[in-house]
């Protein structure tokens, strides 16, 4: 799994990695609005419990995502939580009545659109890693060099 995908990769991993950075931040400073007050009045049991492992797990994976660190297995979690998100909040529109007064599929598709864009960013970020200016790939050429001199200082000791 190497990091040589093109550079422009990492116009996918600052759009995604720092919505989720952000709005992680945002559960810990707005908890009645988007921590653990949302969580309990969309039904979450362990409100404070979900709210606050889901804030921290956006605001570690979406700086990972960024200075692409790990970046697959950074999109894993968030994945968890995207695909999480889209079903407890954006679903329920779908039902008659809607939720918070939005009715109907157009209605849940305009609400959703960023999370199905974070959730399209995070499989591409997965499917084609996180681009040749990140962390990783620093990390993997670092480790290509030291194995090419290694083969040929092992070579010229044959």
């Amino acid at each position: 799994m190497g990091a040589d995908g093109p550079g422009a990769v990492v116009c996918i991993r600052m759009a995604v990695g720092l919505v989720f950075l952000s709005e992680g931040i945002q559960k810990f400073l707005y908890p009645d609005k988007l921590g653990p007050g949302r969580f309990d009045k969309i039904g979450i049991p362990a409100a404070m419990f979900f709210a606050n492992l889901d804030g921290l797990v956006e605001i570690v994976c979406g700086t990972l995502i960024v200075i692409g660190l790990l970046t697959r297995l950074a999109a894993i979690p968030l994945l968890i939580d995207i695909i999480l998100a889209i079903l407890l909040t954006k679903l329920r529109e779908l039902r008659p009545g809607g939720f918070q007064g939005v009715q109907g599929f157009w209605g849940m598709a305009h609400d959703a659109r960023t999370d199905f864009a974070m959730l399209c960013g995070l499989i591409f970020l997965l499917w084609i890693g996180p681009g040749r200016w990140s962390i990783d790939a620093i990390i993997i050429r670092g480790a290509r060099a030291r194995s090419l001199t290694a083969d040929v200082a092992a070579e010229q000791v044959s």
